[in-house]
Parts: C-alpha cells; structure tokens; sequence
C-alpha cells in the first residue's frame, strides 16, 4: 500500500478516536441553541428549571473538559462515501473500530458493549457488528464520517410498525405520537424525534436513525415531508409531557423525517428517540487525506 494511503488510513483511525471522545464532551451547536430556545419559551416553572439544569450541565461539561453524560452509548456510525473516493471500505471499517476501541482504553470511557446471551463485557465498546456502521453513497471522492454515542435511555425507546395504504397518513401520525406517550420520561426528554416513513423494516429503522442526526436547523427538503415535520413537533409539544417527563411546554425539540419509496402494499413506519444530549461529530476527509472537523 502507498505511504500516503497508510497515513491517511492511520488518520481516520485517530480521527475515529477523537470523534468518539468529542462526541461525549461538546453538545452540537445547533442542539445547543434549541435548548435556549425551548428554555426562552417555556412557561412551566418546573420546566424551565430543568433546562437551566441542562445548559448549566453543558457548560461545566465544556468548561472542565468532561462528558455531558456517564451514558457512553453504543457507537454509531454513518459514513458519506463520495461515488468517486479513493478509500477501501474495509479498511475504514476496521480502523475505525480501532479508533473507537483506543477511545475507551485511552480516555479511558466507560465500556458498554456486551454478549448479547453471556452479557460478558468487551471493555473496548467494540464486538459482533459493533460500533455499528451505516453508508451512504453520495457525489464526489471524499468521505464524511459521522459519530453518534447513542445512549440507551433513549435507543430503548424505538418502534416500528408495519401499516397497510389503507390505514393512511392519519395512523401514521397517530402513532408517532403514541409513541412519544409511550416513551415518555425514559428517553430523556426534550428529544429528537427521528421518524422514518417508507422502505422495508429493516430500511425503515435506519431512517429512523438516520433522522436523530440530522441538524435541527435542517428541515426536510420535501415540502410534503416538511409540513408533516411541523405538524408533529406542534402535536409532540402539546402533550404535555416536558422536560425529563416531568411537565411543560417542550417535549421535543424537532421531529426529524427521513423517508424512502416503499412497495404498494406497504406503509412502514419507525420512530426513533435521541435524548437531549443530542451527541454527534463528524469528520470529513478529502480524497488526499486532508480532514475537518464539524458536527
């Protein structure tokens, strides 16, 4: 292999290391000001509490240098591979799990990941199919990795159910929102309600997924999609349920949609929480090895 092509895999392993760790100690801008927001509208006095709990949280975490949360997550990655991009896939997987298993030996984090039968722990946050890894293909030659710690609070909170056409767009939202019931105080709320609509199931909950990450200054580029986005936030926030479950005017910060084409007799639904703590960081590498840093 070339000299340079080794150092750039040596550089998405490092940099696989500092988005893990980053991840857990800086909250995304965009998350951030959504919290102020919800905090400058909030009319519940328990509420606002709460959220000046959370922004006072997000400060100490940056001023001292520490994680945001003791909940290191399961790590998940989400790979923007450019159609033209010079990088073996396999290679990045593999570095970036070494990336991920220097993160927590290093740090050191808190190891999470166990045998799913044995509960027997790894103590590296890395085993069988994990950290969990997503691509999408996209224009250009360089490669975006983005890194989501995702709590377990929030991830035990996910569903999926399977609708017929005939059902409509009305059962679609009204078990979106039976799920915000459902999941309640559990995944830390305000959330990040990640929905994704269409596909097949397997597709459907990696939509989901995909949507928790999206920037919350981001709307759907479907106008269709876009008003739907809209309508649940409104509906989320008028359930009443509030910050870490406890009542007020902000249950969700934004619903997030991300959808696919589905079979004609399909009508796929996933809903899909991410806490507060919204945690992401990205890295994107040009095709010749140089790297930026971004949320």
């Amino acid at each position: 292999m070339p000299e340079t092509q080794t150092d750039v895999y040596t550089a998405i392993e490092e940099a696989a290391k500092q988005l893990y760790i980053e991840a857990l100690k800086t909250i995304p801008p965009d998350v951030q000001a959504a919290l102020k927001r919800a905090r400058e509208r909030e009319t519940h006095a328990g509420a606002q509490d709460i959220l000046d709990i959370i922004l006072k949280n997000i400060a100490i975490s940056a001023e001292r240098d520490m994680l945001v949360c003791q909940d290191t997550g399961t790590v998940v990655y989400w790979l923007e591979v450019g159609q033209d991009a010079p990088f073996n896939l396999a290679q990045v997987a593999q570095r970036i799990r070494v990336g991920t298993q220097r993160a927590t030996t290093e740090h050191p984090l808190r190891p999470n990941a166990v045998h799913t039968v044995t509960r027997q722990n790894t103590f590296t946050n890395t085993g069988r199919h994990l950290p969990v890894m997503h691509y999408d293909f996209v224009p250009g030659d360089g490669l975006k990795m983005t890194c989501v710690p995702k709590g377990s609070g929030s991830e035990n909170q996910s569903f999926l159910h399977m609708f017929t056409p005939a059902q409509g767009i009305k059962a679609v939202k009204e078990f979106a929102l039976q799920c915000v019931v459902q999941a309640g105080a559990n995944p830390c709320p305000p959330t990040i309600m990640g929905v994704g609509l269409g596909g097949t199931s397997d597709l459907v909950m990696s939509l989901a997924k995909k949507a928790i990450f999206r920037p919350l200054d981001v709307r759907s580029d479907d106008p269709i999609i876009r008003d739907l986005e809209a309508e649940l936030l409104e509906a989320a926030n008028s359930l009443g349920i509030g910050p870490m479950g406890l009542g007020g005017d902000t249950t969700v910060l934004a619903v997030n949609i991300e959808h696919a084409d589905t079979h004609i007799t399909q009508n796929p639904v996933a809903v899909n929480f991410q806490c507060w703590a919204a945690r992401r960081r990205s890295a994107t590498f040009s095709a010749s090895g140089e790297v930026q840093f971004g949320f």
